[in-house]
């Protein structure tokens, strides 16, 4: 385990060291195949708030492990427009949007600082034939972004203002328990104007919605950060069903 005291930002962590190894990689990977894993994995200078890792239309030819700090990934349509379509915390995987055409469908930019793991495509795929664990959980990833994809589409397309934020919420706090953090106590890292923009709401909607659960003591709301208090009645209001 790294040390308390290392930078979370030190490229000088391995795939055996890392905190996280077990979140994004699949736990059932035996040592010697984490060392292989680690031969191909990149890691680069931290990333700054406002930074991209690819832009839309980047030939593909990596995908990427967030191993600290958050980014969000957005589209920008024919006359300008920025359509926010995801966001990616630690132990999770982004990238994966250029497999299809080779080239990145997206764009990724840094909301904070952030540090993340480079695996070549290429290198991954030879190396997966080796390792059918590999391979598989490669494939679980794909099918989850298929799943969340679809979810959003139907989240924007027939749900109110206050499910759509119920349902962000419960969302942001099941991945922070996947991550072995706090699902009720966590921050934001994203803009009201982003998080509007990715449910399709205006910043005033946002605000006023999260003024309503607050009031309502379903959570408090200090800024960026989020104290969920009932979770049980943010299940009831959310337009997915969360275990």
């Amino acid at each position: 385990m790294v040390d308390s005291q290392q930078c979370p930002h030190d490229s000088r962590v391995s795939c055996t060291d890392c905190v996280l190894n077990s979140i994004c990689l699949p736990i059932a990977l035996e040592a010697e195949d984490i060392v292989k894993l680690d031969e191909i994995v990149a890691r680069g200078r931290p990333l700054q708030k406002g930074d991209h890792l690819y832009r839309q239309e980047d030939e593909f030819s990596s995908i990427y492990a967030v191993r600290s700090g958050s980014m969000k990934s957005y589209t920008v349509t024919d006359d300008g427009q920025e359509l926010v379509t995801g966001f990616y915390f630690p132990g999770e995987i982004l990238g994966m949007d250029g497999i299809g055409r080779n080239r990145h469908a997206s764009s990724a930019k840094a909301m904070e600082t952030v540090s993340v793991c480079e695996i070549p495509f290429d290198n991954l795929g030879a190396l997966s034939q080796k390792i059918p664990s590999l391979q598989q959980h490669c494939f679980q990833l794909m099918s989850q972004e298929i799943i969340d994809d679809r979810q959003l589409l139907a989240l924007l397309s027939k749900c109110q203002a206050e499910e759509r934020v119920a349902t962000f919420l419960l969302s942001v706090s099941a991945r922070k328990a996947r991550n072995r953090l706090s699902a009720t106590h966590f921050r934001l890292p994203m803009s009201r104007a982003d998080m509007g923009n990715y449910l399709g709401l205006t910043v005033e909607t946002i605000s006023r919605v999260l003024s309503k659960f607050q009031k309502s003591k379903l959570l408090a709301v200090d800024n960026k950060e989020i104290s969920i208090a009932d979770i049980c009645a943010l299940k009831e209001l959310s337009a997915l069903r969360f275990e």
